[in-house]
């Protein structure tokens, strides 16, 4: 299955929810790429769009390689048998850095928004795709902590075995693409997949909140 874009596979998105239309409930993008996907989820189902912002941990030799994943609560998801082999101190320092950088996008693309209530309603997290699940994982945690009655991840790809994993800490798993062959990168997925800069966040966030309250005024 492939996507043209990120536009596309939140619509996709959108149309496998649509069941969520008449449920009281918030829609969670993953800064940056999900965010273009949750705006369409959001304005689909008629719900408000907040964040759940995880950071990764890379490890010293490759950063690119996740060994930890953070969210800025605190809360901590890791491969232990890595964070075992690096240097506690570095570790240390790697996780307040990285929570302190989840703290101030949060301040950037929300501006001091106060997080949506969903206590009792319906939590529908969204992605762009997923690769080792840790930041999914974590993500997870994050929004249990906020007592949701329905915990949903909503996401175009993302590898079987990590589906079968996090399909167990959720109320529902959705995938569009379901194979049991993944290609190895989210990107593979779509044929347009450029970064989302952090302006592109603000103004997607905003246009979003405006709609909000358009609707609330009686306007469609």
């Amino acid at each position: 299955m492939r996507f043209r874009d990120r536009v596309d596979a939140g619509k996709q998105i959108a149309k496998a929810l649509k069941k969520y239309q008449k449920h009281e409930g918030v829609v969670y993008a993953l800064p940056r790429g999900g965010v273009v996907l949750g705006v369409e989820v959001a304005r689909a189902l008629g719900m408000p769009l907040d964040l759940l912002i995880p950071r990764k941990i890379g490890h010293p030799l490759q950063p690119e390689y996740a060994i930890c994943a953070v969210v800025e609560n605190g809360e901590l998801v890791c491969n232990q048998q890595e964070v075992a082999r690096v240097d506690p101190e570095w570790f240390r320092q790697e996780v307040e850095a990285e929570r302190g950088e989840a703290r101030r996008r949060r301040e950037l693309y929300l501006g001091g928004r106060k997080p949506t209530a969903v206590e009792g309603k319906t939590a529908i997290i969204v992605d762009d795709g997923i690769a080792t699940g840790l930041t999914m994982e974590v993500s997870i945690r994050d929004a249990r902590r906020r007592r949701p009655k329905h915990l949903v991840v909503a996401v175009p790809v993302a590898p079987a075995d990590t589906v079968e994993r996090l399909s167990r800490e959720v109320d529902e798993f959705m995938v569009l693409d379901a194979s049991p062959f993944y290609l190895g990168a989210v990107g593979a997925y779509y044929d347009r997949f450029l970064q989302v800069t952090d302006e592109e966040v603000i103004a997607l966030l905003r246009s979003v909140v405006a709609k909000e309250q358009a609707r609330k005024h009686g306007h469609p």
